[in-house]
């Protein structure tokens, strides 16, 4: 949800669970009160403090400037990002100046940037949250400069400058994340490698920046043109995602999900296989759409997705075929070191579980006219077990088709197991294009 032009006291920050909501407003608070307490004892900043405080403060802007088309592409196609790419100009900050006057850089240029490129997508009361994590940062390597005393900084200091601002601005957005998403795996709480790696780049820059800004400010700009072209590289992760993702779900597309599912079936090591297929549609779909509106079916879309990812294990593959039709590839589990097969009665297990999940949904969708409550979804399912000797993806869909067809034809809201066919599919699978067969909907 945005929050520009909304009044602070109507802000999504004040519906967060408690300990939720408590947590966010002590870190600013701590924040503004270590960085108030670093102006109010530490020395007044020097001539060339402030000029090279300006300097930092300019280049920073004038890089928001270059990238704000590239900073809106990358938070439209990839949502949440893990990485501030400005960090390079606060790390330098960090490293030529006092912690709360590095804080201030920190300030000017990640609230601007906010402005420019993320506000959109990023609420406010979330901004201020990172902006008082990246302060806390400052402040934290600054007190450790402080201690060391070294007018020249030597490499095993910048390097734990380093470690120290990351795991203070990494580890506080990780605490509150692990608050909200009870369970959180590493990838939710720190984001992917390629990010965390990309970061580590930004502060090495930052470093060299550092270095520049020491020996020739004259070269400081640079510096530009490369983070520009390292920020256009940042580019490649996310579309790569959304050319493979389903834009309503985040699940994977119709064509994405046949070749990794093509790739898993035909997988040479029989551990690494699938031990089955369900095929689940929601029922009466056209109904919601026709009484709501499609904006409205979206939501109900979106909620059935996340269900089923909620339901499935994180390596099975998930994808979206079209309309109301979602495919699961459930992976056979391994046990001292062997393939453990996937019987019907485990696969059922796995499809009512959907079932249940889908059918306990209560959304409350926003419209013109108000909350919009949604409840009463069902979805039909449809499997296939893979036999012991193995089967191909066409007779695997092929079978949990007909096997859907029965669910729907059985009063809908229930789930058909049956055992696929060892032999290849007569129908190849590229001849009835990505998806599964076309049957009638609802």
């Amino acid at each position: 949800m945005r929050t520009g032009g909304c009044a602070p006291h109507r802000w999504p920050l004040w519906q967060l669970p408690r300990l939720l909501l408590g947590a966010v407003l002590l870190v600013e608070a701590v924040a503004v009160a270590l960085l108030v307490g670093g102006f109010l004892t530490g020395p007044a900043p020097t001539a060339a403090e402030l000029w090279a405080g300006g300097a930092l403060c300019v280049l920073g802007i004038a890089y928001s400037e270059m990238a704000v088309g590239v900073e809106r592409e990358r938070r439209r196609l990839g949502g949440a990002s893990y990485v501030d790419l400005s960090s390079v100009w606060t790390f330098a900050a960090v490293l030529v100046l006092p912690g709360a006057h590095a804080a201030v850089v920190a300030i000017v240029i990640t609230l601007h940037l906010w402005v420019r490129a993320w506000r959109r997508w990023v609420p406010l009361h979330r901004q201020l949250f990172s902006v008082a994590t990246v302060v806390l940062a400052c402040i934290a390597v600054g007190a450790l400069l402080e201690s060391v005393g070294a007018q020249q900084k030597p490499l095993w200091l910048v390097l734990v400058a380093m470690v120290l601002f990351t795991a203070v601005n990494s580890g506080l957005i990780a605490a509150v994340v692990a608050l909200s998403v009870p369970h959180a795996g590493p990838a939710t709480l720190f984001g992917p490698p390629d990010e965390n790696l990309l970061e580590v780049g930004m502060l090495c820059m930052g470093a060299l920046t550092a270095i520049v800004l020491a020996l020739n400010p004259v070269l400081l700009p640079l510096v530009l043109l490369p983070l520009y072209a390292v920020l256009r590289a940042a580019l490649i992760r996310p579309l790569e995602a959304a050319a493979s993702t389903d834009g309503k779900t985040g699940l994977l597309n119709a064509a994405t999900w046949v070749a990794e599912a093509e790739r898993i079936v035909g997988g040479a090591d029989p551990a690494d296989r699938a031990g089955g297929v369900l095929i689940l549609d929601l029922d009466h779909f056209k109904a919601v759409n026709d009484t709501h509106g499609h904006a409205v079916g979206d939501h109900v879309l979106t909620a059935v997705a996340d269900a089923v990812r909620r339901v499935v294990r994180a390596h099975d593959l998930v994808g979206r075929m079209g309309g109301e039709e979602f495919v699961v590839l459930p992976r056979r589990a391994a046990a001292g070191g062997r393939s453990v097969e996937l019987d019907s009665v485990e696969l059922e297990v796995v499809a009512e579980r959907i079932r249940s999940r889908v059918a306990d949904l209560r959304l409350e969708v926003p419209t013109l006219r108000g909350p919009l409550v949604i409840a009463g979804l069902t979805v039909s399912l449809g499997g296939a077990v893979a036999p012991a000797e193995g089967s191909d993806l066409a007779a695997l869909l092929q079978t949990a088709d007909s096997a859907l067809y029965e669910a729907k034809r059985g009063g809908r809201n229930t789930v058909r197991i049956a055992v696929a066919s060892g032999q290849p599919s007569s129908v190849p699978l590229a001849a009835r294009g990505p998806g599964v067969p076309a049957r009638a909907k609802d």
